[in-house]
């Protein structure tokens, strides 16, 4: 999590193409979710997953 004890028990996905949300939605979601976070840690051997897929383009 992203709080003390700040366990590892956490999968982060980021993906590709990115979700929209208004200034009003994102404002009703923030009254939900208090300030809940960390600063930005070292990885520490963990693994980043994506869905970003390389790919070559020819012409």
């Amino acid at each position: 999590m992203t709080t003390p004890p700040c366990s590892e028990g956490v999968k982060w996905i980021v993906f590709s193409s990115p979700i929209e949300f208004s200034a009003a939605q994102i404002g009703k979601f923030k009254e939900l979710i208090k300030p809940n976070n960390r600063p930005t840690q070292a990885l520490n051997g963990r693994a980043i997953a994506s869905d970003l897929i390389e790919e070559t383009v020819t012409q």
